[in-house]
Protein backbone atom coordinates (compact mmCIF):
# COMPACT_ATOMS: atom_id res chain seq x y z
CA UNK A 1 0.00 0.00 0.00
CA UNK A 2 2.99 2.58 0.78
CA UNK A 3 4.91 3.36 -2.38
CA UNK A 4 8.91 2.75 -2.14
CA UNK A 5 8.94 1.30 -0.72
CA UNK A 6 -7.34 25.59 7.04
CA UNK A 7 -4.42 28.29 7.06
CA UNK A 8 -1.37 27.25 8.46
CA UNK A 9 0.87 29.92 10.53
CA UNK A 10 4.47 29.47 11.06
CA UNK A 11 3.59 27.86 14.65
CA UNK A 12 2.51 24.71 12.90
CA UNK A 13 5.46 24.60 10.82
CA UNK A 14 7.70 25.52 14.36
CA UNK A 15 5.93 22.34 16.01
CA UNK A 16 7.06 19.97 13.81
CA UNK A 17 10.73 21.23 14.16
CA UNK A 18 10.64 21.12 17.43
CA UNK A 19 9.23 18.02 17.45
CA UNK A 20 12.18 16.55 15.66
CA UNK A 21 14.76 18.41 17.35
CA UNK A 22 13.13 16.82 20.48
CA UNK A 23 13.59 13.76 18.82
CA UNK A 24 17.27 14.00 17.90
CA UNK A 25 18.06 15.92 21.64
CA UNK A 26 16.81 12.52 23.52
CA UNK A 27 19.41 10.33 22.47
CA UNK A 28 22.49 13.22 22.17
CA UNK A 29 23.87 12.06 25.00
CA UNK A 30 24.54 9.07 23.17
CA UNK A 31 25.89 11.09 19.82
CA UNK A 32 29.39 10.19 18.57
CA UNK A 33 29.36 13.43 16.63
CA UNK A 34 26.57 16.55 17.00
CA UNK A 35 27.44 19.87 15.57
CA UNK A 36 24.45 23.13 15.92
CA UNK A 37 25.45 26.13 13.47
CA UNK A 38 22.88 28.75 13.45
CA UNK A 39 23.50 31.53 11.31
CA UNK A 40 22.87 35.24 9.46
CA UNK A 41 23.66 35.93 6.78
CA UNK A 42 23.30 39.23 3.76
CA UNK A 43 23.76 39.32 0.69
CA UNK A 44 22.67 40.86 -2.72
CA UNK A 45 21.32 39.46 -6.16
CA UNK A 46 20.71 40.30 -9.32
CA UNK A 47 18.35 38.27 -11.43
CA UNK A 48 18.45 38.58 -15.42
CA UNK A 49 15.64 37.68 -17.85
CA UNK A 50 17.57 37.31 -20.53
CA UNK A 51 14.91 36.56 -22.80
CA UNK A 52 13.36 40.15 -22.46
CA UNK A 53 16.02 41.84 -21.48
CA UNK A 54 14.81 42.81 -17.74
CA UNK A 55 17.00 43.06 -14.65
CA UNK A 56 15.65 42.43 -11.94
CA UNK A 57 18.01 43.64 -8.27
CA UNK A 58 16.80 42.28 -4.62
CA UNK A 59 18.68 42.07 -1.36
CA UNK A 60 18.42 39.74 1.13
CA UNK A 61 18.55 38.96 4.76
CA UNK A 62 18.83 35.01 6.17
CA UNK A 63 18.76 33.39 9.39
CA UNK A 64 19.38 29.54 9.54
CA UNK A 65 20.65 26.43 11.33
CA UNK A 66 22.47 23.35 10.28
CA UNK A 67 22.70 20.87 13.00
CA UNK A 68 23.55 17.56 13.05
CA UNK A 69 24.22 14.08 15.67
CA UNK A 70 25.39 10.47 15.02
CA UNK A 71 25.34 7.63 17.26
CA UNK A 72 24.89 4.24 18.44
CA UNK A 73 21.05 5.22 18.92
CA UNK A 74 20.59 8.16 17.02
CA UNK A 75 20.92 9.50 13.37
CA UNK A 76 19.65 12.88 12.60
CA UNK A 77 20.10 16.24 10.58
CA UNK A 78 18.33 19.43 10.07
CA UNK A 79 19.20 22.36 7.31
CA UNK A 80 16.80 25.21 7.45
CA UNK A 81 16.78 28.79 6.21
CA UNK A 82 14.34 31.85 6.45
CA UNK A 83 14.94 34.46 3.65
CA UNK A 84 13.61 37.75 3.60
CA UNK A 85 13.93 39.30 0.29
CA UNK A 86 13.76 43.09 -0.62
CA UNK A 87 13.31 44.20 -4.18
CA UNK A 88 14.61 47.25 -5.64
CA UNK A 89 12.04 47.05 -8.05
CA UNK A 90 8.57 48.78 -6.92
CA UNK A 91 6.75 46.71 -9.71
CA UNK A 92 7.49 43.54 -7.48
CA UNK A 93 6.56 42.92 -4.02
CA UNK A 94 9.02 41.47 -1.01
CA UNK A 95 8.35 37.94 -0.51
CA UNK A 96 9.95 35.22 2.18
CA UNK A 97 11.01 32.06 1.18
CA UNK A 98 11.26 29.04 3.79
CA UNK A 99 13.60 25.90 3.30
CA UNK A 100 14.80 23.27 4.96
CA UNK A 101 15.09 19.32 5.34
CA UNK A 102 15.42 17.46 8.43
CA UNK A 103 15.30 13.67 8.71
CA UNK A 104 16.22 11.74 12.12
CA UNK A 105 15.77 7.87 13.65
CA UNK A 106 16.33 7.45 17.27
CA UNK A 107 15.78 4.39 19.10
CA UNK A 108 14.52 5.22 22.63
CA UNK A 109 14.84 2.07 23.66
CA UNK A 110 15.50 -1.85 23.44
CA UNK A 111 12.63 -2.74 20.66
CA UNK A 112 11.43 0.91 20.48
CA UNK A 113 12.24 3.73 17.82
CA UNK A 114 11.11 6.91 16.61
CA UNK A 115 11.14 8.35 13.03
CA UNK A 116 10.33 12.21 11.94
CA UNK A 117 11.13 14.08 8.89
CA UNK A 118 10.20 17.74 7.63
CA UNK A 119 10.67 19.43 4.80
CA UNK A 120 10.23 23.35 3.03
CA UNK A 121 10.59 23.92 -0.22
CA UNK A 122 8.96 25.62 -3.26
CA UNK A 123 7.98 23.49 -6.38
CA UNK A 124 6.15 23.78 -9.69
CA UNK A 125 2.22 23.37 -9.48
CA UNK A 126 0.91 22.86 -12.76
CA UNK A 127 3.21 20.55 -14.81
CA UNK A 128 1.33 22.13 -17.96
CA UNK A 129 2.69 25.65 -16.92
CA UNK A 130 6.07 27.54 -17.05
CA UNK A 131 9.17 25.79 -15.12
CA UNK A 132 11.73 28.65 -14.35
CA UNK A 133 14.77 27.55 -13.10
CA UNK A 134 15.37 30.06 -10.51
CA UNK A 135 12.42 29.41 -7.45
CA UNK A 136 12.87 33.11 -6.34
CA UNK A 137 11.09 36.58 -7.20
CA UNK A 138 7.85 37.10 -9.35
CA UNK A 139 8.26 33.36 -11.24
CA UNK A 140 5.02 31.95 -12.62
CA UNK A 141 3.86 28.54 -11.17
CA UNK A 142 5.69 28.68 -8.06
CA UNK A 143 4.40 27.80 -4.44
CA UNK A 144 5.51 27.11 -1.71
CA UNK A 145 5.21 23.62 0.30
CA UNK A 146 5.49 22.33 4.10
CA UNK A 147 5.19 18.64 5.00
CA UNK A 148 6.04 16.73 8.15
CA UNK A 149 5.56 13.35 9.46
CA UNK A 150 6.44 11.46 12.43
CA UNK A 151 5.47 7.90 14.88
CA UNK A 152 6.98 5.17 16.24
CA UNK A 153 7.57 1.56 15.75
CA UNK A 154 8.08 -1.37 17.78
CA UNK A 155 10.00 -5.09 17.31
CA UNK A 156 9.82 -7.72 19.63
CA UNK A 157 10.14 -11.20 19.59
CA UNK A 158 7.99 -13.96 20.99
CA UNK A 159 9.96 -17.49 20.84
CA UNK A 160 10.55 -17.79 17.27
CA UNK A 161 8.00 -15.32 15.99
CA UNK A 162 9.46 -11.84 15.06
CA UNK A 163 6.41 -9.14 15.63
CA UNK A 164 7.02 -5.58 14.54
CA UNK A 165 4.13 -2.49 14.13
CA UNK A 166 4.78 1.00 13.35
CA UNK A 167 2.12 4.12 13.32
CA UNK A 168 3.07 7.27 10.51
CA UNK A 169 0.96 10.51 11.02
CA UNK A 170 1.40 13.37 8.37
CA UNK A 171 0.64 16.45 7.20
CA UNK A 172 0.80 18.56 3.85
CA UNK A 173 0.42 22.06 3.20
CA UNK A 174 0.62 23.78 -0.12
CA UNK A 175 0.29 27.23 -0.67
CA UNK A 176 -2.11 28.76 -3.93
CA UNK A 177 0.67 29.77 -6.30
CA UNK A 178 0.29 32.94 -9.05
CA UNK A 179 -0.02 32.93 -12.38
CA UNK A 180 1.19 29.34 -13.57
CA UNK A 181 1.99 30.01 -17.12
CA UNK A 182 -0.42 27.74 -18.77
CA UNK A 183 -0.82 28.66 -22.62
CA UNK A 184 -4.31 30.51 -22.96
CA UNK A 185 -7.30 28.15 -23.71
CA UNK A 186 -6.46 25.15 -21.78
CA UNK A 187 -9.09 24.34 -18.63
CA UNK A 188 -7.22 25.21 -15.13
CA UNK A 189 -6.90 23.05 -12.61
CA UNK A 190 -7.88 23.79 -8.84
CA UNK A 191 -5.36 24.33 -6.01
CA UNK A 192 -3.80 21.82 -3.56
CA UNK A 193 -4.52 23.22 -0.02
CA UNK A 194 -3.50 20.40 2.49
CA UNK A 195 -4.04 17.04 3.94
CA UNK A 196 -4.07 15.04 6.78
CA UNK A 197 -2.82 11.28 7.01
CA UNK A 198 -2.40 8.37 9.11
CA UNK A 199 -0.74 4.60 8.35
CA UNK A 200 -0.29 1.78 10.73
CA UNK A 201 1.16 -1.25 9.96
CA UNK A 202 1.93 -4.80 11.76
CA UNK A 203 3.53 -8.17 11.06
CA UNK A 204 4.82 -11.29 12.37
CA UNK A 205 6.85 -13.81 11.01
CA UNK A 206 9.39 -16.38 11.41
CA UNK A 207 12.53 -16.95 9.71
CA UNK A 208 13.74 -20.00 7.39
CA UNK A 209 15.10 -22.73 9.51
CA UNK A 210 13.55 -22.02 12.94
CA UNK A 211 10.16 -23.57 12.84
CA UNK A 212 9.93 -24.46 9.27
CA UNK A 213 12.24 -24.38 6.26
CA UNK A 214 10.67 -21.53 4.70
CA UNK A 215 9.89 -18.12 6.28
CA UNK A 216 6.71 -17.03 7.00
CA UNK A 217 5.02 -13.78 7.24
CA UNK A 218 2.02 -12.31 7.59
CA UNK A 219 1.10 -8.70 7.72
CA UNK A 220 -1.46 -5.82 7.61
CA UNK A 221 -1.34 -2.33 6.87
CA UNK A 222 -4.64 0.74 7.09
CA UNK A 223 -3.97 4.15 6.02
CA UNK A 224 -6.11 7.37 5.71
CA UNK A 225 -5.88 10.32 4.35
CA UNK A 226 -8.72 13.58 4.12
CA UNK A 227 -7.42 16.70 1.79
CA UNK A 228 -8.87 20.06 1.92
CA UNK A 229 -9.77 20.52 -1.80
CA UNK A 230 -13.30 19.24 -2.82
CA UNK A 231 -13.15 16.99 0.83
CA UNK A 232 -11.11 14.29 -1.04
CA UNK A 233 -10.33 11.51 1.07
CA UNK A 234 -8.38 8.08 0.56
CA UNK A 235 -8.94 4.50 2.71
CA UNK A 236 -7.35 1.61 2.17
CA UNK A 237 -6.38 -1.22 3.79
CA UNK A 238 -4.66 -5.33 3.47
CA UNK A 239 -4.05 -8.17 4.56
CA UNK A 240 -1.85 -11.03 3.28
CA UNK A 241 1.06 -13.81 4.00
CA UNK A 242 4.65 -14.40 2.59
CA UNK A 243 6.74 -17.02 2.34
CA UNK A 244 10.30 -17.17 1.27
CA UNK A 245 12.10 -19.47 0.03
CA UNK A 246 16.37 -20.18 0.41
CA UNK A 247 17.23 -21.77 -2.68
CA UNK A 248 21.04 -20.81 -1.78
CA UNK A 249 23.81 -18.96 0.21
CA UNK A 250 22.84 -15.51 -1.42
CA UNK A 251 19.49 -16.01 -3.34
CA UNK A 252 15.95 -16.58 -1.97
CA UNK A 253 12.34 -16.82 -3.24
CA UNK A 254 9.74 -15.40 -2.05
CA UNK A 255 5.59 -15.13 -2.81
CA UNK A 256 2.50 -13.69 -1.87
CA UNK A 257 -1.20 -13.67 -1.64
CA UNK A 258 -3.69 -11.42 0.14
CA UNK A 259 -6.65 -8.96 -0.10
CA UNK A 260 -6.74 -5.60 -0.95
CA UNK A 261 -9.39 -2.24 -0.47
CA UNK A 262 -8.73 1.01 -1.32
CA UNK A 263 -11.15 3.58 -2.14
CA UNK A 264 -11.31 7.51 -3.11
CA UNK A 265 -13.37 10.15 -2.94
CA UNK A 266 -14.34 13.78 -3.62
CA UNK A 267 -16.88 15.94 -3.59
CA UNK A 268 -18.28 18.64 -7.03
CA UNK A 269 -17.04 21.79 -7.11
CA UNK A 270 -19.70 24.67 -6.26
CA UNK A 271 -21.17 25.89 -9.82
CA UNK A 272 -22.34 29.68 -10.61
CA UNK A 273 -25.42 30.65 -12.68
CA UNK A 274 -23.04 30.04 -16.02
CA UNK A 275 -21.91 26.29 -14.38
CA UNK A 276 -18.22 27.38 -13.96
CA UNK A 277 -16.95 26.45 -10.92
CA UNK A 278 -16.54 28.63 -8.21
CA UNK A 279 -13.44 29.72 -7.25
CA UNK A 280 -12.41 31.77 -3.84
CA UNK A 281 -9.75 34.13 -3.42
CA UNK A 282 -6.68 31.60 -3.47
CA UNK A 283 -7.74 30.42 -6.51
CA UNK A 284 -8.99 26.95 -5.39
CA UNK A 285 -12.84 25.34 -6.32
CA UNK A 286 -15.04 26.12 -3.78
CA UNK A 287 -16.34 22.81 -2.61
CA UNK A 288 -20.44 22.36 -3.19
CA UNK A 289 -22.24 21.29 0.01
CA UNK A 290 -25.02 19.59 -1.39
CA UNK A 291 -22.47 17.18 -3.29
CA UNK A 292 -22.29 13.93 -2.41
CA UNK A 293 -18.58 11.95 -2.17
CA UNK A 294 -18.56 10.69 -5.24
CA UNK A 295 -15.96 7.33 -6.01
CA UNK A 296 -13.03 8.65 -7.65
CA UNK A 297 -10.92 4.96 -7.81
CA UNK A 298 -12.02 2.11 -6.26
CA UNK A 299 -9.91 -1.23 -6.00
CA UNK A 300 -11.69 -4.61 -4.04
CA UNK A 301 -10.13 -7.67 -4.31
CA UNK A 302 -7.01 -10.53 -4.35
CA UNK A 303 -3.63 -9.66 -4.56
CA UNK A 304 -0.57 -11.63 -5.04
CA UNK A 305 3.26 -11.48 -6.48
CA UNK A 306 6.07 -12.97 -6.00
CA UNK A 307 10.03 -12.62 -6.92
CA UNK A 308 13.77 -13.14 -6.23
CA UNK A 309 16.16 -11.83 -3.71
CA UNK A 310 20.01 -11.71 -4.15
CA UNK A 311 21.94 -11.06 -1.06
CA UNK A 312 25.84 -11.86 -2.32
CA UNK A 313 26.93 -9.85 0.67
CA UNK A 314 25.63 -7.55 3.66
CA UNK A 315 26.47 -4.41 1.71
CA UNK A 316 24.60 -5.59 -1.40
CA UNK A 317 21.31 -6.93 -2.27
CA UNK A 318 18.68 -7.08 -5.22
CA UNK A 319 14.56 -7.42 -5.41
CA UNK A 320 12.73 -7.95 -8.39
CA UNK A 321 9.06 -9.06 -8.07
CA UNK A 322 5.87 -9.29 -10.67
CA UNK A 323 1.94 -9.75 -9.18
CA UNK A 324 -1.12 -8.77 -10.00
CA UNK A 325 -2.58 -5.77 -8.13
CA UNK A 326 -4.96 -2.58 -8.91
CA UNK A 327 -6.86 -4.40 -11.13
CA UNK A 328 -3.78 -5.46 -13.56
CA UNK A 329 -0.21 -6.56 -13.65
CA UNK A 330 2.57 -5.08 -11.63
CA UNK A 331 6.05 -5.08 -10.84
CA UNK A 332 8.46 -3.52 -8.14
CA UNK A 333 11.96 -3.75 -7.04
CA UNK A 334 15.27 -2.53 -5.57
CA UNK A 335 18.78 -2.58 -5.80
CA UNK A 336 20.90 -1.37 -2.87
CA UNK A 337 24.38 -1.54 -2.49
CA UNK A 338 27.10 -0.17 -0.23
CA UNK A 339 29.98 -0.01 -2.86
CA UNK A 340 32.52 1.17 -0.20
CA UNK A 341 32.36 2.70 3.49
CA UNK A 342 32.28 6.36 1.12
CA UNK A 343 29.87 5.60 -1.79
CA UNK A 344 26.83 3.78 -2.13
CA UNK A 345 23.78 3.40 -5.17
CA UNK A 346 20.00 2.90 -4.59
CA UNK A 347 17.62 1.93 -7.55
CA UNK A 348 14.26 1.70 -6.83
CA UNK A 349 11.20 0.05 -9.18
CA UNK A 350 7.93 1.29 -7.47
CA UNK A 351 3.96 1.12 -8.12
CA UNK A 352 1.04 2.71 -6.42
CA UNK A 353 -1.76 4.01 -5.47
CA UNK A 354 -0.65 7.64 -4.49
CA UNK A 355 -1.95 10.90 -3.21
CA UNK A 356 0.48 14.02 -3.11
CA UNK A 357 0.39 14.29 0.29
CA UNK A 358 1.42 10.35 1.14
CA UNK A 359 3.60 10.30 -1.51
CA UNK A 360 5.40 13.17 -0.16
CA UNK A 361 5.46 11.79 2.99
CA UNK A 362 6.75 8.17 1.92
CA UNK A 363 9.20 10.44 -0.18
CA UNK A 364 10.66 12.10 3.05
CA UNK A 365 10.82 8.45 4.87
CA UNK A 366 13.56 7.62 2.12
CA UNK A 367 15.85 10.28 2.35
CA UNK A 368 18.34 9.92 4.41
CA UNK A 369 19.22 10.77 7.91
CA UNK A 370 22.93 12.42 6.98
CA UNK A 371 22.43 14.58 3.58
CA UNK A 372 24.77 16.81 1.64
CA UNK A 373 23.56 20.44 2.51
CA UNK A 374 23.04 22.47 -0.50
CA UNK A 375 25.61 25.24 -1.60
CA UNK A 376 23.01 26.89 -3.80
CA UNK A 377 21.66 30.24 -2.70
CA UNK A 378 18.83 30.37 -5.35
CA UNK A 379 15.76 28.25 -3.92
CA UNK A 380 16.23 24.69 -5.64
CA UNK A 381 16.98 23.20 -2.37
CA UNK A 382 15.39 19.96 -1.68
CA UNK A 383 12.75 19.59 -4.45
CA UNK A 384 15.27 17.23 -6.34
CA UNK A 385 17.59 14.56 -5.18
CA UNK A 386 18.93 14.38 -1.60
CA UNK A 387 22.24 13.11 -1.95
CA UNK A 388 23.70 11.41 1.00
CA UNK A 389 26.31 13.00 3.64
CA UNK A 390 27.10 9.17 4.74
CA UNK A 391 26.77 7.22 1.13
CA UNK A 392 28.36 3.74 2.20
CA UNK A 393 27.86 4.18 6.10
CA UNK A 394 25.35 3.42 8.79
CA UNK A 395 22.65 6.14 8.09
CA UNK A 396 19.42 5.41 7.59
CA UNK A 397 18.69 6.25 3.60
CA UNK A 398 22.67 5.78 2.23
CA UNK A 399 23.07 7.06 -1.01
CA UNK A 400 19.83 9.16 -0.72
CA UNK A 401 16.97 9.86 -3.26
CA UNK A 402 15.08 12.07 -5.43
CA UNK A 403 11.72 13.87 -4.67
CA UNK A 404 11.28 14.71 -8.59
CA UNK A 405 8.54 12.41 -9.04
CA UNK A 406 6.64 13.71 -6.20
CA UNK A 407 6.86 17.80 -7.56
CA UNK A 408 6.56 16.93 -10.98
CA UNK A 409 3.14 18.41 -10.56
CA UNK A 410 1.22 19.35 -7.20
CA UNK A 411 -2.12 17.53 -7.94
CA UNK A 412 -5.56 17.22 -5.96
CA UNK A 413 -6.11 14.02 -7.73
CA UNK A 414 -5.69 10.63 -6.10
CA UNK A 415 -3.39 8.92 -8.91
CA UNK A 416 -1.65 5.47 -9.97
CA UNK A 417 2.35 6.24 -9.88
CA UNK A 418 4.75 3.96 -11.43
CA UNK A 419 8.63 4.91 -12.63
CA UNK A 420 11.97 4.36 -11.61
CA UNK A 421 14.18 6.51 -9.42
CA UNK A 422 18.60 6.03 -9.44
CA UNK A 423 20.56 7.77 -6.42
CA UNK A 424 24.87 7.45 -6.70
CA UNK A 425 26.71 9.06 -4.30
CA UNK A 426 30.00 9.31 -2.64
CA UNK A 427 32.54 11.27 -1.08
CA UNK A 428 36.12 10.76 -1.65
CA UNK A 429 38.67 12.80 0.25
CA UNK A 430 38.26 16.28 -0.41
CA UNK A 431 35.37 15.51 -2.63
CA UNK A 432 31.98 14.47 -2.75
CA UNK A 433 29.76 14.18 -5.35
CA UNK A 434 26.39 12.42 -6.67
CA UNK A 435 24.08 11.46 -9.51
CA UNK A 436 20.20 11.18 -9.24
CA UNK A 437 17.74 10.33 -12.37
CA UNK A 438 14.33 8.54 -12.77
CA UNK A 439 11.07 8.20 -14.73
CA UNK A 440 7.95 8.90 -13.33
CA UNK A 441 4.37 8.63 -14.49
CA UNK A 442 0.54 8.92 -12.93
CA UNK A 443 -2.25 8.39 -14.09
CA UNK A 444 -4.75 10.32 -12.73
CA UNK A 445 -8.12 9.27 -11.19
CA UNK A 446 -11.36 11.32 -10.14
CA UNK A 447 -15.00 11.41 -10.69
CA UNK A 448 -16.10 10.91 -13.95
CA UNK A 449 -19.62 12.27 -13.49
CA UNK A 450 -17.61 15.01 -11.14
CA UNK A 451 -18.35 18.56 -11.92
CA UNK A 452 -14.89 21.21 -12.75
CA UNK A 453 -12.97 18.09 -13.06
CA UNK A 454 -11.10 17.95 -16.28
CA UNK A 455 -7.91 15.30 -15.42
CA UNK A 456 -10.37 12.10 -15.26
CA UNK A 457 -7.84 8.82 -17.02
CA UNK A 458 -4.79 11.75 -17.71
CA UNK A 459 -1.68 10.23 -17.79
CA UNK A 460 1.38 12.16 -16.33
CA UNK A 461 5.07 11.68 -16.84
CA UNK A 462 8.19 13.16 -16.66
CA UNK A 463 12.19 12.40 -16.89
CA UNK A 464 14.85 14.05 -14.67
CA UNK A 465 18.20 14.34 -13.88
CA UNK A 466 20.48 15.88 -11.25
CA UNK A 467 24.67 15.96 -10.62
CA UNK A 468 26.14 17.71 -7.69
CA UNK A 469 30.02 18.07 -7.26
CA UNK A 470 31.79 20.06 -4.29
CA UNK A 471 35.50 20.17 -3.71
CA UNK A 472 37.35 21.57 -0.75
CA UNK A 473 40.00 23.80 -2.00
CA UNK A 474 41.36 24.16 1.46
CA UNK A 475 40.28 24.11 5.31
CA UNK A 476 38.71 27.19 4.77
CA UNK A 477 38.02 27.23 0.96
CA UNK A 478 34.99 25.18 -1.51
CA UNK A 479 33.26 24.83 -4.68
CA UNK A 480 29.85 23.38 -5.04
CA UNK A 481 28.70 23.23 -8.65
CA UNK A 482 24.83 21.33 -9.89
CA UNK A 483 23.49 20.70 -13.23
CA UNK A 484 19.70 19.54 -13.62
CA UNK A 485 17.50 18.99 -16.83
CA UNK A 486 13.59 18.32 -16.43
CA UNK A 487 11.11 17.03 -19.04
CA UNK A 488 7.08 17.17 -18.26
CA UNK A 489 4.24 15.91 -20.29
CA UNK A 490 0.67 16.14 -19.65
CA UNK A 491 -2.66 14.02 -21.12
CA UNK A 492 -4.39 17.17 -20.93
CA UNK A 493 -5.50 18.37 -24.21
CA UNK A 494 -3.88 21.00 -25.83
CA UNK A 495 -0.64 20.65 -23.47
CA UNK A 496 2.44 20.80 -24.80
CA UNK A 497 5.83 19.16 -23.17
CA UNK A 498 7.77 21.58 -21.21
CA UNK A 499 11.47 21.04 -20.37
CA UNK A 500 14.16 22.84 -18.26
CA UNK A 501 17.66 22.54 -17.52
CA UNK A 502 19.99 24.66 -15.34
CA UNK A 503 23.44 25.18 -14.48
CA UNK A 504 25.03 27.06 -10.64
CA UNK A 505 28.44 27.44 -9.47
CA UNK A 506 29.19 28.13 -5.91
CA UNK A 507 32.59 29.88 -4.58
CA UNK A 508 32.65 30.04 -0.70
CA UNK A 509 35.60 31.07 2.04
CA UNK A 510 35.55 31.28 5.37
CA UNK A 511 37.32 33.83 7.66
CA UNK A 512 36.96 33.08 11.12
CA UNK A 513 33.00 32.82 12.05
CA UNK A 514 32.22 35.28 8.69
CA UNK A 515 32.21 33.35 5.59
CA UNK A 516 31.57 34.78 2.10
CA UNK A 517 29.70 33.47 -0.52
CA UNK A 518 29.91 34.14 -4.72
CA UNK A 519 27.11 32.24 -7.19
CA UNK A 520 26.46 32.48 -10.09
CA UNK A 521 23.20 30.35 -12.24
CA UNK A 522 22.07 30.13 -15.96
CA UNK A 523 18.70 28.22 -16.93
CA UNK A 524 16.52 27.87 -19.95
CA UNK A 525 13.14 26.23 -20.11
CA UNK A 526 11.01 25.84 -23.17
CA UNK A 527 7.22 25.36 -23.72
CA UNK A 528 5.67 24.28 -27.24
CA UNK A 529 3.84 27.73 -28.50
CA UNK A 530 6.19 29.92 -26.50
CA UNK A 531 9.68 31.63 -27.17
CA UNK A 532 12.32 29.84 -24.65
CA UNK A 533 12.98 31.40 -21.65
CA UNK A 534 16.14 32.41 -20.45
CA UNK A 535 17.61 34.03 -17.52
CA UNK A 536 20.76 34.48 -15.62
CA UNK A 537 21.98 35.18 -11.75
CA UNK A 538 24.54 36.45 -9.57
CA UNK A 539 25.15 36.98 -5.65
CA UNK A 540 27.51 38.12 -3.34
CA UNK A 541 26.96 37.36 0.43
CA UNK A 542 28.42 37.41 3.82
CA UNK A 543 27.55 34.70 6.47
CA UNK A 544 28.14 35.40 10.48
CA UNK A 545 27.97 32.12 12.21
CA UNK A 546 27.69 31.82 15.68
Amino acid sequence: MVIRGKPVGVRHHLAGGVALAALVASNAAEARTRYVQPYVELSQVVAADLTNDEVLTYSQVAVGVDAGVSGRNVEGQVSYRYERRFQWNDRYADDSVHTGLARASARVAPGFSMEGGAIATRARSDIRGAAPGTFVGPADNLTQVYSLYAGPSVTTQAGPVRIAASAIAGYTKVEAPRATGVAPGQQRLDFYDDSRNVVAQASAGVAAGTVLPVGVTVSGAYEREEAGQLDQTYEGYFARGDVTVPVSRTVALRAGAGYEKIETTQRDALLDASGNPVIDRNGRFVTDPGSPARIAYNTDGLIYDAGVIWRPSPRLELQANAGYRYGGDTYFGSLNWNIARDSGLQIVLYDGIGTFGRQLRNGLRDLPTAFQGSANPFGQQFNGCVFGGNPGGGAVGGAGACLNDVFQSISTASYRARGIDGVISARRGRTAYGFGAGYANRRLNVPQLAEGTVAYGITDESYYAQLFWSRALSRVSQVDANLFANYYESGLPGADGVFNLGATGTYSHQFGRIGTVASLGVYTFDQERFDSQWSAQALLGARYTF
